[in-house]
């Protein structure tokens, strides 16, 4: 079974683009607190993810969504490696199936987006 779900604060806006075929894809950076784990100054340390979302939905994120913006996404983990410079690296990221719009920095985290959406998609090509 592989199935993940988070919530956090996009870091910066996230990039839209298509692939040679058409199909839009969005890749997203996500905060997440770490709970549990905090800094001197009391604030929770963050963990990082990249989230990758396809089809319409990538569309309808690219609309809406914004650094600072709070999101829950459900998807399923993958695992990338490549060579950089001699060099193997790797990561985890996320391949998300549903994404929840839940608001933006400066509306405290709740609430919702005007005229926003919540969206599913069964378009993700795999």
């Amino acid at each position: 079974m592989n199935n993940v779900t988070i919530v956090g604060r996009l870091t910066k806006d996230p990039e839209l683009r298509s692939t040679p075929q058409g199909m839009a894809v969005l890749e997203m950076r996500i905060a997440i607190d770490r709970a549990g784990d905090k800094n001197t100054d009391g604030t929770f340390k963050a963990g990082f993810f990249d989230a990758t979302v396809w089809g319409t939905q990538a569309e309808t994120c690219a609309k809406y969504l914004m650094k600072g913006s709070q999101v829950g996404v459900v998807g399923e983990l993958r695992f990338s490696e490549w060579e950089k410079e001699g060099q193997k690296r790797s990561k985890v990221g996320v391949t998300a199936r549903w994404v929840e719009f839940l608001g933006t920095k400066g509306d405290g985290g709740g609430g919702s987006l005007p005229g926003e959406p919540s969206i599913g998609d069964s378009d993700i090509p795999f």
